[in-house]
């Protein structure tokens, strides 16, 4: 058996443009969109956090808001856990942040923002942020942490990459010609603009080989899989 497929480096270790397994939907690590009730809607990719891991915190001034996300070990081949940190500011004097809500499911966080003006309440609040995202591994290096490939003392190989947004009912692994393909599918929910698919053959087998998918012991939690792929 061979190596995974490698994949491109990211620079700025977790990838911030967009999911290398993702082939249609919208990309990004995050999606802002105003609402009609004149609040935000934001969703951002956590892969690997489940709900109890999140924690929202606004400054004392009400002008930033700070996610914090703990994605733990789930299987005692993964590396590191990770962590991530984003926050969402205000950009003009004259608004603050009133309230929030959120919601965790599958690797993404959907989250509910409301601004107010207090310089003049009457006016509609503006609608500009600046947004900070960023990932690291628990001892603060930054990495590629979507993918990650080790070979095991019993020749099996072990893969883990990231789907955040597809549910644990909602992908399939196949074994052609050597190659082994993950196809996932993100369905829409609350304000998403649209699904998401992820497809990519995540490891070349030594061979053409082919062998059914139940073979493969998988693991799905929080927007992550993870492959057991036996020896060939």
């Amino acid at each position: 058996m061979s190596g995974a497929v490698p994949l491109s480096p990211h620079p700025e270790g977790y990838y911030e443009s967009t999911n290398p397994f993702l082939v249609h939907g919208p990309s990004g690590f995050e999606e802002f969109k105003l609402l009609e009730s004149s609040g935000t809607y934001v969703r951002m990719d956590f892969p690997g956090v489940p709900e109890e891991c999140v924690r929202l915190s606004l400054d004392p001034a009400k002008k930033s808001l700070a996610v914090y996300a703990d994605a733990p070990k789930v299987h005692r081949h993964d590396t590191a856990h990770r962590k991530y940190l984003s926050v969402i500011e205000t950009v003009c004097r004259c608004c603050v942040f009133c309230g929030f809500t959120y919601h965790m499911s599958d690797g993404v966080l959907r989250l509910h923002l409301s601004k107010t003006n207090i310089v003049d309440p009457r006016r509609s609040p503006c609608i500009e942020f600046k947004y900070s995202a960023f990932g690291e591994d628990i001892s603060g290096d930054d990495m590629d942490e979507s993918y990650e490939t080790k070979r095991l003392e019993d020749g099996s190989l072990y893969v883990r990459f990231d789907m955040p947004g597809v549910p644990k009912d909602n992908f399939a692994v196949s074994v052609t010609n050597g190659k082994v393909n993950v196809t996932g599918q993100a369905p829409v929910l609350s304000h998403d603009s649209g699904s998401r698919l992820y497809s990519a053959d995540v490891v070349i087998l030594s061979g053409p080989v082919d062998f059914p998918s139940h073979r493969v012991k998988t693991i799905i939690k929080n927007g992550v899989i993870r492959l057991l792929i036996p020896p060939v």
